[in-house]
């Protein structure tokens, strides 16, 4: 999983980056020389695999991953191309927006949804950019009577008209047809988001009652997205302090998980991601599926070659075995599954797939 940490400049998407990815990167303004991206990862917590870890002791800890881009902000007039193609890389958008005032830093008051609202359009007008290029193309090669050509010119038509009105490529009535025309467009606008709602430490322990984060949410919950509060500059700190010192001022705030956690989550959820777990004395490890993936195709994830020579997978949910004790106590009470090539995996399930090639 890719997540682009993008929005307005100056709004705290590097220090969120830095929090979630225990970077050390500049935070300020980008200049033209410096306007590359960031890119970190975090490991995906997961008491699942550590459970595991303490059944198995295995020689390897393999937890899930999730890449971070820290993409430049994004403004009026601005840095064009380079910025938009590194936003093109990522699966989902984790658009930081300010929630909070602070007179040294800002001129006006935080106005969220004006805030998303500007972002937003921003991708728009490169998306139309985008599409009026295919529409050209679309309507040369439809000249040579190819009603696939055709058919892509009027989808393009449309589109420009939808983007026209400001509102988001996601939000268009694509057909199936139309996507698998689009599949390699590179539109912005298409992809899922999820408002990082940024909040001082007084404004992230009442932010229900922060009058930007409700509009905000009322805001998000109009296209389907998803918010999360975060308190961005305290999340960098607390990354920086021990186990004990964290969990001290995190309840000090009323939290009890970490922002890196509280996003993987929204994350999974918003993309529909699950994980199954593979475990022996050799590796414990989580691999990131789609929800719905069938199990051959969840066996290619560690390796084609099982994909392809797959006969069946020997599965525990991780409950029952969390439950049961140990692996022999799940089998005896017939917890242990062989599922074929129709199993749909679900969250969570203890793996091995046997396989012939």
């Amino acid at each position: 999983m890719k997540l682009g940490i993008v929005g307005l400049p100056n709004v705290g998407k590097t220090t969120l980056f830095n929090a979630l990815t225990g970077s050390k990167a500049e935070t300020g303004g980008y200049t033209a020389a410096n306007a590359k991206p960031n890119i970190g990862q975090a490991k995906v917590p997961d008491e699942r695999l550590d459970w595991l870890a303490e059944y198995y002791h295995p020689k390897k800890y393999s937890p899930a991953s999730i890449d971070f881009v820290d993409v430049p902000g994004v403004s009026s007039g601005g840095k064009g191309n380079e910025v938009f193609q590194a936003i093109r890389q990522v699966d989902a958008l984790v658009q930081v927006v300010r929630c909070f005032d602070n007179d040294e830093l800002f001129l006006e008051p935080a106005d969220a949804v004006r805030d998303a609202e500007s972002f937003e359009l921003e991708l728009i007008l490169a998306d139309i950019e985008i599409v009026e290029r295919r529409l050209e193309r679309a309507k040369k090669n439809a000249k040579g009577g190819d009603k696939k050509y055709k058919r892509e010119a009027e989808m393009c038509e449309a589109l420009i008209a939808h983007l026209t009105e400001e509102k988001p490529a996601r939000d268009f009535p694509f057909t199936d047809e139309d996507k698998d025309i689009l599949a390699d467009g590179g539109l912005l606008t298409v992809k899922p988001v999820i408002y990082a709602a940024n909040l001082d430490e007084e404004g992230m322990a009442h932010y229900a009652d922060n009058p930007n984060f409700k509009a905000l949410s009322d805001y998000a919950a109009r296209s389907g997205a998803a918010v999360l509060p975060v308190a961005a500059k305290f999340e960098e700190d607390l990354a920086e302090l021990d186990a004990e010192e964290a969990q001290v001022f995190m309840e000090d705030l009323g939290l009890t998980e970490t922002g890196l956690d509280r996003l993987i989550r929204t994350s999974y959820d918003l993309l529909g991601y699950i994980s199954f777990l593979t475990a022996g004395e050799d590796d414990v490890h989580a691999w990131t599926i789609v929800r719905g993936t069938k199990a051959p195709k969840a066996a290619g994830k560690i390796h084609t070659d099982i994909e392809r020579g797959f006969i069946r997978a020997e599965i525990v949910a991780f409950e029952d075995l969390k439950a049961c004790g140990t692996m022999a106590a799940a089998k005896e009470k017939g917890l242990f599954r062989l599922e074929g090539k129709d199993y749909v995996m679900q969250d969570g399930d203890v793996t091995m797939f046997r396989f012939n090639v």
